[in-house]
């Protein structure tokens, strides 16, 4: 087989044979040099076209809004995208910064070791959460002047706990199915009191428990108090006993209905609240 030369194309012709009915056939010769002239000439000739209608009519505008217009659009996407990711970012901050909070909270009030040196922990430990008073009413008055005077070491460090709110227990302590605190079936709105005197350690929104208040009571006790629909104190807050801390709700993943869930807590293991609490329903 003969190898292709450049010298062979330029000798080749192209013939045209008209396919329409004539009475004699011609054909006709063009060598391809020409065929190519042909070509350029008029693709020069509408590019020249082209550019002139480009130059001298409002098509040039009219391209360019359009141009415009789609840059304008992608930029607006763009920005689009950006807010969304800013407010994402700021979000996991969020929710990040709480959990953090949360996981100090629990810590301090479970005795687990805890890095001092962190700004949370200043921001929660007082000197004296040790030494609150566990109440405010009359009776507590005497019942701690008795203690103070007349009762034991053990009697000393006792805490009395009474029912967060009035409502009934639609759900008790239930450890080996993951439940282990009480369900108070109320309505939303329902006031919600401080089980016992204490200082508030957290008092912000989770995603699976809403709104939620955890109180430090001492002696290695905790309070917490789930699904509220409003939060009346704030962290650091030194609380007495019966005191309004919040109204019940419906908030957080991890609910079913307007309910308050309550749990009480001692150096880290929940508490069966019936064993403890003196006016349960």
């Amino acid at each position: 087989m003969a190898k292709f030369k450049l010298s062979d194309l330029k000798q080749s012709s192209v013939y045209i044979t008209p396919n329409f009915p004539v009475i004699s056939t011609k054909r006709y010769k063009f060598k391809i040099q020409t065929v190519a002239g042909v070509i350029f000439l008029f693709s020069l000739l509408v590019s020249v076209f082209v550019i002139t209608i480009l130059a001298l009519t409002p098509a040039k505008s009219i391209i360019f809004i359009f141009e415009k217009e789609k840059i304008q659009n992608q930029a607006q996407h763009i920005k689009q995208l950006e807010e969304k990711l800013l407010f994402l970012s700021s979000e996991l901050n969020k929710v990040a910064s709480k959990n953090k909070k949360l996981q100090y909270a629990m810590m301090l009030a479970g005795g687990d070791s805890v890095d001092t040196t962190s700004a949370i922990y200043d921001s929660l430990k007082y000197e004296s959460w040790k030494n609150l008073p566990y109440g405010g009413s009359v009776l507590h008055v005497f019942e701690a002047m008795f203690k103070k005077y007349f009762g034991d070491d053990q009697q000393k460090n006792n805490i009395y706990f009474i029912s967060p709110l009035k409502g009934f227990v639609t759900r008790e302590f239930e450890p080996a199915k993951g439940h282990v605190g009480f369900d108070f079936s109320v309505k939303r709105g329902t006031p919600v009191f401080a089980s016992a005197g204490g200082i508030i350690i957290f008092a912000d929104h989770t995603v699976d428990y809403g709104n939620m208040v955890i109180i430090d009571h001492g002696n290695g006790f905790i309070t917490k108090y789930l699904h509220c629909s409003t939060l009346l104190k704030k962290e650091r807050e030194i609380i007495e006993q019966g005191e309004m801390i919040a109204l019940s709700g419906n908030t957080g993943a991890k609910t079913t209905g307007p309910h308050l869930h309550f749990e009480i807590w001692q150096n880290g293991k929940p508490i069966d609240p019936k064993e403890i609490i003196i006016n349960i329903n």
